[in-house]
């Protein structure tokens, strides 16, 4: 039987030798981190890694990143730590789902002091952005017909969810689909037992059919997606920008990482 998890780690020694960096995190970004795999799922993984200090002092441009596998069962690919710093920055969304991953293939000793200051550059305004805009893109993309394959489903209904979390708590959304469904008890608009008990349906079907079938709507479901989407432009659209713009702390986590290599 193909054990995949060792085929990560042999690949993450890989590139490690093979480009002289050594890599920070290393995590599973996709449906298997979110709670939600089918049996044909791929791995999604992504690694955050350092080149040697002296690799930085040079005003020649570097490649920062690293495509390294790309098949129907791995897809491995990472950032150099400035892209990552600088996505923090900017309140990227995917980098702090990175960071927060319940699957973790490698972490290096130094990750948990640049996280704690990553962590310090969460923006409201730009995740609830990131995540409407992928729920409304996947909604208007893959929703609209009569047939459509589940996964689609939690590609809309997982971010819309997290909008929902940084609504109420004004924090980073857990990475699991199962740590965002507490919300239906939360009182929320919209949120009642006829649309839990379809997402419920919805996981147990997810679980058990390939990626690919096609299968009626749930009509629970598209009208909470249809309506939502449309709720959570307005709030995005209303919110201030919050982004923290003293990056001196991000140059100081920067700094560490050389430090500790």
């Amino acid at each position: 039987m193909r054990d995949i998890k060792s085929e990560i780690i042999a690949g993450l020694d890989k590139i490690e030798a093979e480009y002289n960096v050594t890599i920070l995190l290393a995590i599973e970004s996709g449906s298997r981190a979110w709670g939600f795999a089918s049996p044909d799922s791929d791995y999604d993984v992504r690694f955050i890694y350092a080149r040697k200090p002296e690799d930085y002092l040079t005003i020649l441009p570097k490649k920062d990143y690293i495509e390294w596998q790309l098949d129907d069962v791995l897809d491995i690919n990472g950032w150099d730590i400035t892209k990552a710093l600088l996505a923090f920055a900017k309140g990227n969304a995917n980098v702090f789902e990175w960071a927060n991953s319940p699957i973790v293939y490698r972490k290096h000793e130094c990750w948990d002091k640049v996280c704690e200051t990553a962590f310090k550059f969460f923006s409201e305004k730009a995740s609830l952005c990131h995540y409407y805009g992928t729920a409304n893109s996947t909604y208007k993309t893959f929703l609209l017909g009569e047939q459509i394959r589940y996964k689609k489903y939690f590609y809309a209904l997982r971010p819309l969810l997290c909008c929902r979390y940084i609504e109420h708590y004004h924090q980073i959304p857990p990475m699991e689909f199962k740590d965002l469904l507490p919300l239906f008890n939360l009182g929320l608009p919209d949120l009642d037992s006829a649309l839990f008990e379809a997402i419920q349906f919805l996981l147990e079907q997810k679980r058990v059919t390939e990626e690919k079938d096609l299968n009626p709507q749930i009509p629970e479901i598209i009208n909470f997606i249809e309506n939502e989407c449309i709720r959570q432009k307005e709030i995005s659209d209303s919110l201030p920008d919050d982004h923290n713009r003293d990056i001196s702390e991000l140059d100081k986590a920067f700094r560490h990482v050389l430090e500790c290599l």
